[in-house]
């Protein structure tokens, strides 16, 4: 069975972005071995404009082939003209606004994102990346089998949570950890069965 693995970015206080979720601060960190760690371990992970200035757009997907993201994740591809940010993934976009996708390669998912994932999961195939964002995780927070999440050297004080979902406890396991030469780590977890 294929997982859902939110690969988030996240400051050391645990915010993924501003409260109005901007999060482009962060880029400042893709720099050095961490990005040699994108470019050569998870070039599925990048927008498809990303992979191909790294020069690695040819490179096959090892790790994710499907790709879900929220709304408004997927509206800072549209406002810089951009129907489809992960080409190079099967791509859904939960929105209940948008009525009609705008890509042939973009899904939109209005209805019950738990069952479309769960059948998503059931599928062959690589493993399903949760893009973001806050309001999305906190949907797929029961259906979350990896959390990978990419602490960058910042406090942000306040701004989008993780999840932004009603209080309950999910028991994952820790798995890798890797530090990287400008400060961010990288840590994985596996759900707890």
């Amino acid at each position: 069975m294929r997982k859902l693995s939110y690969f988030i970015a996240a400051s050391i206080d645990g915010f993924i972005g501003a409260p109005d979720g901007e999060a482009d601060f962060f880029t400042k960190f893709v720099t050095g071995d961490f990005l040699e760690y994108f470019r050569d371990e998870c070039p599925d992970a990048l927008p498809t404009a990303a992979r191909r200035a790294l020069g690695v757009d040819d490179v096959p997907n090892r790790r994710y082939d499907t790709v879900i993201q929220g709304r408004a994740s997927y509206d800072l591809a549209l406002k810089a003209g951009i129907t489809s940010p992960y080409a190079h993934l099967r791509e859904y976009v939960v929105s209940a606004g948008i009525q009609e996708s705008p890509d042939p390669n973009v899904r939109i998912v209005s209805g019950d994102v738990v069952s479309v994932v769960r059948e998503l999961k059931k599928e062959e195939g690589l493993d399903i990346y949760l893009c973001g964002g806050a309001n999305l995780a906190g949907q797929l927070i029961g259906e979350v089998d990896e959390l990978v999440i990419k602490t960058y050297p910042a406090v942000l004080g306040s701004g989008m949570p993780m999840f932004a979902a009603p209080f309950q406890i999910a028991d994952f396991f820790p798995g890798a950890v890797r530090t990287f030469d400008n400060g961010v780590i990288v840590r994985q977890y596996s759900r707890r069965n």
